[in-house]
């Protein structure tokens, strides 16, 4: 279904990462939502992915309806096929972690003539490789040469881009959610609080402090951690349930049986800000308030004490678990579930990403 409002349909090459496949990456559900919401505006996507034995082997979505989608053997399988399409296309985009990516981002920007991108789905994991000297992905050199920088993290890191790293154009384009798979459900409540997430050496002593200290203080609440990869030695409290997978078709139930959830972010995602989890905007959209650790640029998102509560230690978790009014539980959680589906579900992503090509659009006009 056509739904333009900024001029004629745009023709858009991705080159990213894997959209056929979830396997072990947070990548092909980004690309998804994102690309549906592109077919949905009226535009035409071709999305190209390279062909590996890892992700052909677990293709849980081999064929997406909304997208022409094509898997390229090699770089010379890539030119031979589809230098015609990259070419002619409005918007090429190339996303972080492709493989070859220096090369193929290289081929992008001598070929395309039309606007070229780079959506980066893990920026301050890639600045970090950038500063070490490792340009899995990305060379320094390339990111003048592209006209766009989409990243998953806004706010300070934007300026880092322009000003260190001389993108011409460097914007937000943040994680969303899917409102058709995260909504309230009725559920009886098992949990007082829950965290959905896999084991990191640098969330587990925030986990610990925030959560599972709280749940050694209150003998008589029930909490649950739910992800894999948690060491044998993890001392699980009496009270705090252990669940070693939770397939994704099962996260809205999850976070619905929950009275509140809790939220700890990666330490490099705390130390760039501004860099929300597709959790924290899943969890707000089931209604279910969250407990979160403390960033920059959190507040930009969600307003403290109303939409979500901070927690710097077990003592606070613990009031807010046991002293905030059902009532009022419920209307924190509607305020963010409101918040969310008014800002950060896929079609907002993709009118994001409209905008920004309007924007060079218009200023190459004008300089032409």
């Amino acid at each position: 279904m056509t739904d333009m409002t900024h001029g004629k349909p745009l023709n858009i090459v991705i080159l990213g990462l894997s959209i056929t496949s979830s396997w072990g990456n947070g990548h092909a559900t980004t690309f998804r939502g994102l690309v549906r919401e592109l077919a949905a505006r009226g535009h035409e996507v071709l999305f190209l992915e390279r062909d590996v034995p890892w992700y052909a082997s677990n293709r849980d979505l081999p064929n997406p309806e909304y997208c022409t989608t094509e898997l390229y053997a090699s770089l010379e399988d890539l030119k031979a096929r589809f230098t015609e399409p990259v070419r002619e296309a409005d918007l090429v985009m190339v996303g972080s972690y492709v493989p070859e990516g220096v090369t193929v981002g290289q081929w992008v920007n001598q070929t395309a003539q039309g606007i070229k991108a780079f959506y980066d789905i893990d920026t301050p994991v890639t600045l970090a490789k950038l500063r070490r000297e490792d340009f899995e992905y990305l060379h320094p050199s390339l990111i003048p040469q592209y006209d766009l920088y989409l990243s998953f993290t806004g706010g300070p890191t934007l300026d880092v881009l322009e000003k260190e790293f001389g993108s011409p154009m460097a914007r937000p384009l943040y994680c969303s959610f899917d409102p058709e798979l995260y909504y309230p459900e009725a559920q009886e409540n098992q949990w007082d609080l829950g965290y959905l997430g896999t084991y990191s050496d640098d969330r587990q002593p925030p986990l610990e402090k925030l959560m599972l200290d709280a749940a050694r203080q209150w003998p008589d609440g029930k909490f649950v951690v739910a992800g894999p990869q948690y060491p044998a030695a993890v001392q699980w409290p009496a009270n705090t349930q252990y669940i070693h997978h939770l397939p994704p078709a099962e996260h809205r139930k999850f976070y619905n049986q929950q009275r509140f959830t809790q939220n700890i972010t990666r330490q490099d995602m705390i130390q760039a800000g501004y860099s929300p989890s597709v959790r924290l905007f899943e969890a707000a959209a089931c209604g279910t308030p969250i407990i979160s650790d403390y960033w920059d640029g959190l507040d930009t998102l969600f307003t403290f004490g109303s939409e979500i509560l901070i927690s710097r230690s077990a003592q606070e978790t613990l009031s807010y678990l046991q002293d905030i009014p059902e009532t009022e539980r419920q209307a924190m959680g509607e305020k963010a579930r409101q918040k969310v589906l008014a800002h950060h579900t896929a079609a907002h992503r993709a009118l994001e990403v409209e905008n920004y090509v309007r924007e060079l659009q218009n200023a190459f006009s004008i300089k032409s």
